[in-house]
């Protein structure tokens, strides 16, 4: 029996806001500077929320709207801000993102742009707005808009060449350096956009650098409607936010829709798609880890049998890591989002009701839903980002942290997940939790059943 449930976020959501998810590609761009038009709260928030996640500093400008800007328009504003960035940063790219406050007093940011480029004769910038207001959709969607729109206004007609465009959702940068990884040993030619894999996760080094080196080619993603192939990590995308499907549509592209490659499926998927569209072998490197792999999931399989798990976050992670639930018998009681998607339940019904007589696939979800609905269902294991604490503090249900983002632990910018490597460790983190509060609760309840009497007395086990 399948369930959905859709109401307005109202309580302590499980998403954020839409110019959120709109800044983290703007990082994956060499020299790319992004600026919110929007007040100086907004951007402040912003910044703070991905620093504290990539442990990184991440500058974001803003064009600090007041009452003033507010009632007679942000236009100056947003210029003097672009002129600042430029004469600090000296950036390749400039992004601009809008809030709530922008959109709803009607900012017309192309048009504020175009103007700028005109007024300052800077006619090798390129300047890429995306409207983002907070009320609008949630970060994910934020995030998926803005990669199209870098596409759309970076990419151009080229000649036919032999790379293939790889799209990348909001994942680690340790994530998006493993299939960087899996791509170079297959000696396959690619554009991997967006590409944060250095920019928000830069080793240490002096002299300090105002914009870390790194990031997707401009070049590179000017080229990419030549390429033979996209493959794009985008399976609950809708098509008027798809920057894979925009290649297609405008410029024949063939599009490979995939899920991210967690768990052994999903990473053979990947692999065979590279073989197909390449004729590339698949090297004994992948063969031996995925057998690793393999071993990981017999060694693991007799305590993940155990759990119920309610998996949350942003929509594509969330697909990729309930069908690794499955494969591992963690069963996902509890799937939810808090963006609108209505793909989510299109793509995991089936595969839950082959496992499962009861379960619940929440969109637009908070977690106050979210924690009821798993103590309902007896969830044992939580697998999600840091909002998700909650179900712990509140609920008792142990979580795997994994997604964005990450506030109450150190090295979410590390986290490796996908491909055959990864996915073995995602596996071994969830096996451990359950272990662990396995261990604990069982002790516990030993002693509170055969317990009696003063601290120094205890009742002998029947066969004593």
């Amino acid at each position: 029996m399948e369930t959905t449930h859709c109401r307005n976020v109202n309580e302590n959501p499980c998403n954020m806001c839409m110019p959120m998810g709109g800044i983290l590609p703007f990082k994956g761009l060499e020299q790319s500077m992004v600026i919110i038009h929007g007040s100086q709260g907004c951007a402040t928030y912003m910044r703070r929320h991905i620093a504290e996640h990539f442990n990184e500093p991440v500058d974001v400008g803003s064009s600090s709207l007041n009452e003033k800007g507010t009632i007679y328009g942000g236009e100056n504003n947003l210029k003097q801000g672009i002129d600042n960035i430029i004469r600090i940063y000296n950036p390749r790219v400039i992004g601009i993102l809008t809030t709530c406050l922008a959109e709803t007093i009607g900012e017309d940011i192309d048009r504020i742009a175009a103007d700028y480029l005109e007024e300052r004769g800077l006619k090798n910038l390129p300047i890429i707005t995306v409207p983002t207001p907070g009320y609008g959709d949630s970060h994910s969607e934020g995030y998926w808009l803005t990669v199209k729109k870098i596409v759309v206004g970076v990419a151009r007609k080229t000649a036919k060449h032999g790379k293939i465009n790889v799209i990348t959702p909001n994942i680690s940068p340790a994530d998006v350096r493993e299939i960087k990884r899996i791509l170079d040993l297959m000696k396959i030619k690619y554009t991997l956009l967006p590409d944060f894999s250095d920019t928000l996760d830069r080793p240490f080094a002096k002299p300090y650098k105002k914009i870390p080196d790194g990031g997707t080619k401009l070049a590179d993603i000017a080229r990419m409607p030549g390429a033979a192939a996209t493959i794009q990590f985008g399976l609950t995308v809708e098509d008027g936010m798809s920057p894979g499907k925009y290649l297609e549509t405008e410029f024949g592209v063939p599009l490979y829709n995939l899920p991210i490659p967690i768990g052994l499926e999903n990473t053979d998927f990947f692999i065979k798609t590279l073989r197909e569209i390449t004729g590339k072998a698949m090297p004994k490197v992948l063969e031996q880890e995925r057998g690793r792999l393999l071993d990981c999931m017999i060694d693991s399989h007799k305590y993940n049998f155990e759990g119920r798990s309610v998996v949350f976050g942003d929509p594509e992670l969330v697909y990729a890591m309930a069908k690794t639930c499955i494969e591992n018998g963690t069963f996902p009681v509890v799937v939810a989002t808090g963006s609108k998607t209505g793909k989510l339940a299109e793509l995991l019904a089936p595969q839950l009701c082959d496992t499962l007589n009861k379960f619940y696939i929440l969109d637009e979800s908070d977690f106050t839903q979210i924690r009821e609905t798993g103590i309902e269902m007896k969830a044992n294991i939580a697998i999600g980002h840091s909002d998700g604490r909650y179900l712990t503090e509140k609920a008792g249900i142990p979580l795997v942290r994994m997604g964005f983002p990450i506030h109450d632990r150190m090295g979410g910018q590390r986290l490796l997940s996908v491909g055959y490597t990864g996915s073995a460790m995602f596996i071994d983190r969830i096996t451990n939790t359950l272990l662990e509060n396995k261990l604990i609760n069982y002790r516990s309840k030993m002693y509170q059943q055969y317990y009696q009497g003063t601290e120094d007395e205890y009742q002998c086990f029947p066969e004593c």
